[in-house]
Order: C-alpha cells, then structure tokens, then sequence
C-alpha cells in the first residue's frame, strides 16, 4: 500500500469512527439488529444488479473465440466488486482483478482490458445521470436543506464528471501506451519493446470497443439499469429495519448517496464518506440519524457478505496458480 493510499485509509477510518462516536451507537445497532436475516435477503438481492454488470461487460467482448459465458464476467464482476469495497486499493484495483480473471479463463488480454475499460467509463457514466436523476427529484422539492444537498450532488456530480471524463480523453490517447512508456522512464535502460507492444494492442482494442455503437450502447443502458435495480437494495434495508419507505424516496437516497460514494472515490470504500453522505440525505426520506447510520452499516454488511468469500476465491486462486507454476514440470 502507498503512503498515500494509508493516509486515506486513516482518514476514512477517522471519520467513520467520528460519525459512530457522534451518535447514540447503542441505538444504532439496536436498529440493525432487526435486520439480521434480512440481509441474507438484501445480499441475494444484490445479485440482480451484480448480472446486470456482467452483462454490461459481456455485450463488449467480440463474439467468437473470446466470448466467454456469462459466468466468467459475472465471477470478474463479483470479483472487482469485492475488492473495490474491501482491499486498500479502492476503486482502482477491481478493474485490474477483472481483467486478469478474464485473461485468466481464456481471453485474450487486450479484449479483457479494453471491455473491462469501456464497461467501467460507460458504468461511471451512467452512475452520473442516475445521480442528476436524483437531483432532478430533489429539485423538485422545496426547502432550504433540499437547496443546499442539490447543491452538494451537482458538485459531486460535476467532480465525478471531471474524473470520467479526463479517464475518457485518455483512453481515446492511449492509456496503456502512456502508463507502460511512464513506467519505463522511471526504471531506466530495460528493454521494453515488448511491454508497449502489448500496450499498443490493448490501445487499439479500446478504440475498437468504442467504435462499437450498438455494444456500448447496450452496456452503458445495462449498467444504468443495474443502478436503478440496485435502488431496491435501500426500499428492503430500510424495510428490515423497520422504517419503510416509499420507492420514490429510495431512488433519492441512492442515487444521491453513490454521487457522494462516487466523489471519494480514493478512499477505500469510501468509508466515513457514505455515513456522513446518508447523515446529510436522512431527513429527505423523514429517516433518524441513528437509521440512517444503521442504513449505512447494513449496506456495509451485504458488502461483506458477497466480499469477504470474494476475497478468499482471489487468495486461494493465486495461491493454487502459484502451487501449479511450482509443481509444472521444466
């Protein structure tokens, strides 16, 4: 882990433990201990957005000997998830473990880095209309505090927009072509033909993917609709701990709460960043502070529940890739 990566790591644990400590945390777990068995239900539910992801990757990947079935996007999807929302690295490291897995079950690895690239551009841009969606909604409420948190998610907004977008520009110029040709500049004379041939391969299969209208078209409306389905996540968390709400008002929630999520991207899992975020977002839906950080804590365990086993599957799969390369004959 980098210095920097720890820093935020400490910050978000700072703030996390500060927003616990500023409420009634007896209170808080009393509420989350009404929703215990329903999270079994909410992690199965989560299912539905996780297919609706796979499927976003897989419409990008050319048919023919590097399509796949749907169960190895899927596996790479639950996969990046897991360690976007559990590992130090934050949202950086899942496109990374997507993109082995694939060339792991068979895919060639310019193909898997241009569809997990695509997918993951077309995916935060469909994130920033769900979150305008929900601003649109908010805006139609009167209300200084409805002012004010309109005013917070068109920043959000705008920031995650700005990353999008430059992550965008540098695709179009060659991203691994870049990276690969930094690398090298750092580590001195090493011969690197090799590595930017590769990049340049990879390079040109993005450009490919994004010339594919009718594909990205289809994965960036499959990946919106997974974070509208994605909404009933909150409708059932909220149902289990007692305080029901309509549909309408968990749109508002999380669409409005993954803008700010979205926003401090950096730090992992954006922890401390997503409590506060539905501290600020709680009195739109009539919600306590307490259920609201209860809400928070119950999304935080479905991400353990589909997480943890997903990190384990990417420990003992090295460890077994490792066993094998040592036990492989000269």
């Amino acid at each position: 882990m980098t210095r920097t990566a720890r820093w935020l790591l400490s910050l978000g644990v700072l703030l996390f433990l500060a927003l616990l400590v500023s409420q009634d945390l007896s209170a808080i777990l009393s509420i989350l201990s009404r929703a215990l068995w329903g999270m079994l239900i909410v992690a199965l539910f989560h299912l539905v957005p996780l297919v609706l992801d796979a499927l976003a990757i897989r419409v990008l990947i050319r048919s023919g000997a590097s399509r796949r079935p749907l169960r190895h996007s899927l596996t790479a999807r639950w996969l990046g998830e897991s360690a976007n929302s559990l590992m130090p690295g934050g949202q950086l490291g899942g496109p990374v473990i997507m993109t082995r897995h694939l060339s792991q079950c068979g895919m060639r690895m310019n193909e898997a880095a241009a569809a997990i690239t695509v997918s993951t551009t077309l995916q935060s841009v469909a994130q920033i209309l769900f979150a305008l969606m929900g601003a649109a909604m908010l805006g139609a409420q009167a209300g200084r505090l409805a002012l004010r948190l309109d005013t917070i998610v068109f920043i959000a907004s705008a920031f995650l927009a700005v990353q999008v977008g430059g992550f965008y520009l540098i695709q179009r110029r060659g991203l691994f072509s870049k990276l690969v040709r930094g690398v090298k500049r750092l580590s001195g004379k090493r011969d690197w033909s090799q590595w930017i041939s590769h990049a340049q391969a990879m390079d040109t299969a993005v450009q490919a993917a994004y010339g594919r209208n009718g594909a990205v078209t289809m994965s960036f409306f499959l990946s919106l609709l997974g974070w509208l389905v994605g909404t009933g996540e909150v409708y059932l968390i909220l149902r289990f701990l007692g305080t029901p709400i309509s549909w309408r008002d968990a749109l508002l929630l999380e669409s409005l709460g993954q803008a700010i999520r979205g926003a401090a991207f950096a730090i992992p899992g954006a922890l401390g960043v997503q409590e506060g975020g539905y501290l600020l977002l709680a009195p739109l839906a009539a919600l306590g502070p307490d259920t609201a950080l209860a809400l928070s804590l119950a999304k935080r365990a479905r991400e353990l529940l589909l997480g943890v086993p997903g990190i384990l599957y990417l420990h003992w799969s090295a460890r077994g890739r490792v066993s094998a390369a040592g036990t492989a004959p000269p």
